[in-house]
Parts: C-alpha cells; sequence; structure tokens
C-alpha cells in the first residue's frame, strides 16, 4: 500500500509534465507559425488534452474558446460515408452497384460505369470539372443541387473506375444526392436524423452560406510580402459543397463521432472493418478515410486520418485503431502545416503512455 501510495503522485506528475511539453509546443507552433485553433487528445473516449489557441475572429478580436465552432470542410465526407454505409447495413444500397441503379438521371458517363465504392474512393474515373474551375464551381453563385451535378459531376471518363485514385468533391456530392433519392429527404435532414440528433452533437450541423451561427470562427490567410499581415479569403458559397464539405463542427462534438464509430455504434464492426479496409492501389484510401501504418517513436501504428481544407480553415482527425487513441486537430490561418504538426503532437504524447 506504502509503494502505490508513492507512485500515484509520480504518475500524476508525469501527466502533467507531458501536459506541459505539449502546451509548449502549441505556444511554439502558435509564436512560430501563427496556429490559431484548437487541439484535442483523447483515449478511450476521455479526453486527455484539450487547450484553445489564439483568436476565432480577428476583427473583434475573439478568442477561441470551448464555445467555438469550426469550419470542418471535407471531414464533412465522412460523415457522407457513414451514410451510405448505413444504407448498406439496410440492405438499401450495395457497394458494387452503379451510380444509375441509385441515380437513374444521372446523365454523366460514369452512370452505368462507375460504382458506389468507385465514388467512396475517389476513383470514379470522372474529368472532375469541379475541381478544374474552382473558383467557378464554388465562389460565383449558389448552385441548385441537380444544376451543380450536371455542370460539374457529369463529365466525361478519362479512367477506367476503380484503377486510379483523383481527390475530389463531386464523388461525394454525388453519394449526398444517392442519399437524398433514397431517404427521400433532404441531405442536411438525414444527417441530423442518423447522425447528430443520436449522438447528441450539439454543435455540429450543416452550413449554408447565409446562416448566422454564433461562435463560429473565420479564417485568414497570410500576406506573404508583408510581415504579420492577416487578409479573409474572397466570398465563397459553402452551400456548393454540399455532402463534400458544408459543415461545420467543435472538437468534442467530432470526438463523440468518433468514439461512435470506432466502439461499433453508428455501423456494425464488420462495417467498420469494411470502412478502415484501405486500397493501396489508390494511395491507401478507404470509406471516409485514409488508413495506414505509420512509425510514432519507436512503435508502428495502423491509424485512420481525415483532413478538410478550404478558404484557410484547417481540420486534421488522427485515430490510432488498436490503442483508441484520438487527436482532432482545427486551425484558421493558412501558415501551420497541420500534417507537421500532429506528428509533433502524437509523438510527444505518446512518449508518456
Amino acid at each position: 500500500m506504502f509503494f502505490l501510495v508513492l507512485l500515484l503522485p509520480l504518475l500524476s506528475l508525469t501527466t502533467h509534465g507531458q501536459h506541459t511539453k505539449l502546451d509548449a509546443l502549441v505556444k511554439h507552433y502558435q509564436a512560430h507559425n501563427h496556429f490559431n485553433g484548437s487541439v484535442l487528445i483523447a483515449r478511450n473516449g476521455m479526453i486527455d488534452y484539450l487547450t484553445y489557441a489564439g483568436l476565432a475572429n480577428r476583427t473583434d478580436q475573439v478568442k477561441y474558446s470551448a464555445q467555438s465552432k469550426f469550419h470542418i470542410f471535407s471531414l464533412t465526407k465522412t460523415f457522407t460515408a457513414v451514410l451510405i454505409l448505413q444504407l448498406q447495413e439496410q440492405g438499401r444500397i450495395h457497394l458494387d452497384s452503379s451510380i444509375a441503379t441509385y441515380y437513374p438521371s444521372y446523365r454523366g458517363e460514369a452512370a452505368r460505369k462507375a460504382t458506389i465504392r468507385n465514388l467512396l474512393t475517389y476513383s470514379s474515373g470522372r474529368a472532375h470539372e469541379d475541381m478544374q474551375s474552382l473558383a467557378e464551381a464554388y465562389n460565383t453563385t449558389i448552385w441548385p443541387l441537380d444544376s451543380f451535378i450536371a455542370r460539374y459531376c457529369s463529365d466525361r471518363l478519362v479512367q477506367i473506375p476503380g484503377t486510379s485514385f483523383t481527390y475530389n468533391n463531386g464523388d461525394f456530392i454525388i453519394l449526398g444526392k444517392i442519399i437524398e433519392l433514397l431517404y427521400g429527404e433532404a441531405y442536411e435532414d438525414v444527417l441530423r436524423k442518423k447522425i447528430l440528433i443520436p449522438l447528441h452533437m450539439h454543435h455540429t450541423n450543416y452550413l449554408h452560406h447565409d446562416d448566422i451561427i454564433p461562435h463560429l470562427d473565420q479564417a485568414y490567410f497570410h500576406h506573404d510580402t508583408v510581415p504579420l499581415t492577416f487578409y479573409q479569403p474572397t466570398n465563397y458559397y459553402i452551400d456548393n459543397y454540399f455532402s463534400a464539405g458544408a459543415m461545420y463542427s467543435t472538437p468534442t462534438d467530432l470526438l463523440l463521432f468518433d468514439q461512435a464509430l470506432f466502439t461499433h455504434k453508428l455501423l456494425k464492426k464488420e462495417t467498420i472493418d469494411l470502412m478502415l479496409t484501405s486500397y493501396e492501389h489508390l494511395g491507401d484510401v478507404a470509406l471516409g478515410f485514409w488508413v495506414y501504418a505509420k512509425k510514432l517513436g519507436q512503435k508502428q501504428y495502423r491509424l485512420s486520418e481525415r483532413q478538410g481544407y478550404g478558404y484557410g480553415h484547417h481540420a486534421n482527425w488522427v485515430h490510432l485503431i488498436d490503442e483508441n487513441i484520438t487527436l482532432i486537430l482545427m486551425s484558421n490561418t493558412n501558415t501551420v502545416d497541420l500534417n507537421k504538426m500532429r506528428w509533433e503532437i502524437l509523438d510527444l504524447y505518446l512518449k508518456g503512455k
């Protein structure tokens, strides 16, 4: 008993020491790379480290806090993948059936040649007009969904579906349309009913360009030619990102989603196993994630990751699958390399475990 009494304070000091080092690392990135945002680390769903740094809104000098909401852009795609896999569990969709099976009015060349699995893995083979005309597609006007798909997501095939990875938004916008057709409801309503409300994700939602959301952060670009000067990106319409990128959330809400996935609350274990099966010939992409092995410190870890980026907003989500360790990293400037920062954070955190 005497040994245990002595040991517990030592463990407490070690944890405090790790947190002090993590604080120092975050402050370094804030001072040298203008990091503004949040860092969350959790083990088995319990928050082990959570901090907020810098300004969520420079105009009004609003600091990041527990009330702050973040644009998450392409993390939205993982929510869309989950909705598709829920339909698969219900027997209402088959991953190797064609787009036209569920979306008969789709007029792209991929209609009967590309499958749902191809869409989930960015391997539909389409020309991806939306990525080639980014400003026109997302910045100039709000497109009705069907018009957007007809203009930007119905292009010719330039590759055989399933053979080559090309990152794009259109594949997941088509998936969002399929979700609407199968449920007979708006994507955002299905999202709320099937994920957000059951998980009590009260600070997460689908975003429209004219929504007024309290505590929603703003993003900033850095002027390369003018030191310490930032500016806000040009106007864009978040609505056009639809099921590929139109959500906002918080670190703690995203942890709820993370744990519901990895503890099989949203999907069955066999479905999660399918979701985490990566395709090496497609750059290790899986269904809603990338999944691969990564050496951190002296150990090899199997991890899933998902990134979101748009107009200065960055979101980075990493999950160490076997250890049930989660890192959620978010920022609102284009000056920090979150990929580099995340590995440094995990290296430091894992040394104390």
